[in-house]
């Protein structure tokens, strides 16, 4: 060979050895699942997602405002990701049931095969919170703080993490771990952040001032189921103490008032008519 082969050689060598290493699919047992529909926009390790792409462990679903991804794992689980969402599938092993997905931001609908395998777990974990599912259909969101927990069907479990605050709780909570057990139509919102606090509404001051408020000289007010009670004994007391006054005058002035008749005066006998 000579010279000139031997340096081109060298050169082609070095120039390949500097190229990126093509993508190869994953291993079989590092496979999970594929997508199987999609709303653009959507990406899969920031390349743009298709439909039929293969989805393996620790891989990166991402939607933009209009973008959202079904996806079907190697055990028949179904998996849909909202708009504006980001789930990261980092583990689905169908063999032995061993699935781990986190939703660092959006939401998350999961339809979960049943867990029959000893020691199986399907999780979803946010930045405050673990949900676990042993077979159901359930909904989960994080956004702004907090995550949201809505079971469709079934029951799942719910951890909170760190010091989080449970600001909505439909379910039952376990004292021993302090997890939350959620039902068909049940849901549990936990946050690490609690709500600024909000001023008084513009109105309700005033309103709760007035309601309560009793005024200097109030005003005389007789209901109507009052006016035949109060004022029928007012008019029997000025009637009775008129009564005694006339009595009084009659009897001081010597002369006795006849109580009224209605009988009529006696005729002769033999006069019709007086």
């Amino acid at each position: 060979m000579t010279s000139t082969r031997r340096i081109a050689v060298v050169v082609l060598c070095v120039l390949l050895a500097d190229l990126p290493i093509l993508s190869e699919p994953a291993p079989a047992d590092e496979r999970a699942g594929q997508i199987d529909a999609l709303i653009p926009a959507a990406t899969r390790n920031d390349a743009v997602a298709k439909a039929k792409d293969d989805v393996d462990w620790n891989d990166l679903l991402k939607t933009a405002k209009s973008g959202r991804v079904r996806a079907s794992l190697l055990d028949g689980s179904i998996l849909s990701v909202g708009s504006n969402s980001q789930l990261r599938v980092v583990q689905h092993d169908a063999a032995s049931q061993q699935t781990s997905l986190e939703v660092n931001y959006g939401k998350l609908r999961s339809q979960v095969e049943k867990i029959t395998k000893e020691g199986g777990k399907f999780e979803v974990k946010t930045p405050n919170a673990v949900i676990g599912a042993i077979g159901t259909d359930f909904y989960v969101a994080y956004l702004g703080n907090k995550t949201t927990v809505i079971c469709y069907k079934g029951r799942v479990s719910v951890t909170p993490l760190g010091n989080v605050q449970i600001l909505r709780n439909s379910g039952q909570t376990n004292s021993a771990n302090h997890s939350i057990t959620v039902n068909e139509g049940q849901m549990v919102v936990v946050s690490n952040v609690l709500p600024p606090p909000s001023d008084t509404p513009p109105g309700l001051e005033q309103s709760t001032l007035l309601a309560t408020d009793i005024p200097a000289n109030p005003p005389v007010e007789v209901r109507a189921g009052q006016v035949g009670g109060a004022h029928s004994w007012i008019l029997a007391g000025v009637a009775v103490a008129l009564g005694a006054a006339v009595t009084a005058v009659g009897i001081r002035g010597g002369h006795s008032i006849p109580p009224p008749t209605n009988a009529q005066p006696k005729c002769p006998i033999g006069v019709a008519k007086c």
